[in-house]
């Protein structure tokens, strides 16, 4: 067990929350500041694109915690400050007004940011992204007043709000610049299975694009120009391709970085005194025996229980599989396990693809499974984590037959 007594969490999402839920459920009493860049208390951004979008939520129903569970457990929360540096030798922490704050622990939790658009226009009016619960209200405030959307970028968000916007009424033309929407994450076959399911509800999908300019008048965003000349018209853009991890602050204080902040198996970073969650944690992961960062809430809800307990000097491991989940207007999915970019794996499916209810599994060269997506089919998900960490070969044939118990 540690003795230190001053913690800091740095950040402001989901698992900033859970992990200042974890120390006082470990029964540490010791002073936790929580250091949140947003001026709203931690939220949990899975809604944004989905429920609230949708009109079934408000972002003030994703508070994590409200302002009264941080009173009554006294963790001292800082809305609005970000922190501008890390002393390691001193063990402080720089604020933006020159003050500086003590601590024996440090957590990151300093989630991302979406990718920018490098062409010319990206940063006039009516271009939209989406992470912040501003930016869902943003939205929400755009579908009430336009009639035509561009979505660049064919991934998660970018999926999940033109499934908004066609639900409230807008004319939705989707930019994709690969052969099928999704194809990094789930590659072209359950790819085609998106593409399929947003042009029946009207989508103009267009794939293989390349974006040149988002055309502006007096300011503001009036379509977009392709690489061809071809020329889309439209009310409003939204720019959707991918995040970027926060992890500058742990590059100035010199921590191992690559594409994250290098964690072990415990998410303690290079620096003992220091660890890392969420979409910045770039982890030695012990079951699937290679690093990964995961940009997902399953992370973010799941890696502070194991953060606060090596915080305190507990043995812990952070051993779960990658899990995310997606609704778009009658799919709802989810994905359990991890495949690498360009990992080579035969797609084996279970069920009806054209019915949207099925489950898809990957294996690797000796019929292993490696990941499953189960659409619009439920209580799967233990059986599929079951397959993958028996490590053991399966029948294909089986696996393909919905007769066959998993």
């Amino acid at each position: 067990m540690t003795t230190a007594s001053r913690f800091i969490i740095a950040g402001g999402g989901l698992a900033a929350a859970k992990l200042a839920e974890a120390l006082r459920a470990n029964d540490f009493d010791g002073t936790v500041h929580l250091v949140s860049a947003e001026e709203r208390l931690p939220y949990e951004r899975p809604p944004l694109s989905k429920e609230c979008l949708l009109g079934k939520k408000t972002p003030a129903d994703c508070i994590v915690d409200p302002a009264q569970w941080y009173r009554d457990h006294h963790i001292e929360v800082l809305l609005g400050t970000t922190v501008s540096g890390i002393d390691r030798a001193s063990k402080t922490i720089a604020l933006p007004d020159g003050t500086t704050l003590p601590y024996d622990k440090l957590a990151l939790a300093t989630g991302s940011r979406p990718r920018r658009l490098p062409v010319p226009g990206a940063d006039a009016a009516g271009v939209y992204t989406l992470r912040y619960a501003e930016d869902t209200e943003a939205l929400l405030e755009m579908f009430r007043t336009a009639r035509r959307l561009v979505v660049i970028g064919a991934g998660w968000i970018g999926l999940e709000v033109t499934a908004a916007a066609r639900t409230a009424g807008l004319e939705v033309t989707v930019l994709e610049t690969l052969p099928t929407p999704l194809q990094t994450a789930l590659g072209p076959e359950m790819g085609e299975v998106f593409a399929e399911l947003h042009r029946e509800h009207g989508v103009d999908l267009r794939t293989g694009t390349k974006v040149a300019e988002i055309t502006v008048a007096d300011g503001r965003a009036t379509g977009v120009r392709l690489a061809d000349d071809t020329l889309i018209e439209a009310d409003a853009v939204l720019v959707a391709v991918g995040a970027r991890p926060n992890i500058e602050l742990a590059v100035d204080a010199g921590l191992a970085t690559e594409d994250g902040v290098l964690v072990d198996e415990s998410l303690a970073t290079s620096d003992p005194d220091i660890v890392a969650v969420g979409d910045i944690a770039d982890q030695q992961h012990p079951v699937l025996g290679r690093r990964i960062r995961v940009e997902h809430w399953a992370n973010a809800l799941n890696q502070p229980a194991v953060a606060a307990a090596t915080m305190l000097g507990k043995p812990a491991v952070f051993d779960r599989l990658p899990y995310f989940f997606t609704d778009q207007y009658d799919l709802g999915m989810e994905y359990t396990g991890y495949v690498a970019a360009k990992q080579a794996a035969r797609v084996v499916v279970r069920g009806d693809t054209g019915k949207r209810e099925f489950v898809a599994f990957w294996l690797d060269s000796g019929n292993r499974v490696l990941a499953g997506m189960n659409v619009n089919v439920w209580d799967v998900t233990d059986r599929i984590k079951e397959l993958i960490l028996s490590g053991e070969p399966v029948d294909a044939v089986g696996l393909a037959d919905p007769g066959t118990p998993l």
